[in-house]
């Protein structure tokens, strides 16, 4: 058995470990902007402001979280 065999199977689990981090990262992000968004928007009574502004500021922080987890490899 080769070195390369041996690191085979650490290679796919930083793979893995990689798209999950992506994967929690995006759905984190997105889902709290929806929520801070939504929470502030029924208690100004702004509807739907907040809610786009926090969400699409979410979608935007998650984008730059996955730009530099990319960077990392």
């Amino acid at each position: 058995m080769s070195k390369d065999d041996k690191s085979s199977p650490n290679e796919i689990f930083k793979a893995l470990s990689f798209v999950s981090q992506i994967g929690i990262t995006i759905f984190v992000c997105v889902a709290l902007g929806i929520f801070l968004g939504w929470l502030l928007d029924r208690w100004l009574g702004t509807t739907p402001w907040f809610l786009l502004a926090l969400t699409l500021l979410g979608i935007a922080a998650a984008i730059k979280s996955i730009i530099d987890f990319a960077k990392k490899l």
